[in-house]
């Protein structure tokens, strides 16, 4: 059975993984690398200036693809915003390099946890492991 932490060290193990949203029909795919596990949730973190963050307010629900040689995850669910000052903290404590452009509470700054999660996990040789968070 896979949990959030098996999530969180694909993810870890990828460096970077593809983010889709989707706004008024038109499918949004974009790198993202940002992402940590607080309070048993999986978050994830952007820029209130950037598209992404105006797709999410239109429509919270996203696909990741993080993919290895010959593994792959799909997780599947919607970006709740998360508007506290110590999550944003979190996020950029674990993620130094974040800070030349973002600090807490600046405004720009926000922090997303992965709600109704479906994650798929995949192989070329091992069936599919799907699970629900």
């Amino acid at each position: 059975m896979a949990t959030i932490d098996d999530v969180k060290q694909f993810l870890d193990e990828c460096g970077y993984y593809f983010l889709a949203t989707e706004m008024d029909g038109q499918p949004y795919v974009r790198p993202f690398g940002a992402h940590m596990v607080y309070e048993g949730k999986l978050y994830f973190q952007t820029g209130k200036v950037k598209e992404v963050a105006a797709q999410l307010a239109a429509n919270s629900k996203v696909e990741i693809c993080a993919s290895k040689p010959a593994e792959w995850l799909r997780l599947r669910g919607c970006l709740v915003e998360d508007p506290r000052i110590d999550v944003q903290e979190e996020m950029l404590d674990q993620h130094p390099q974040l800070r030349s452009m973002y600090r807490p509470g600046d405004g720009n700054t926000c922090v997303f946890f992965l709600d109704e999660a479906t994650a798929g996990f995949f192989s070329f040789t091992d069936a599919p492991r799907i699970e629900s968070f």
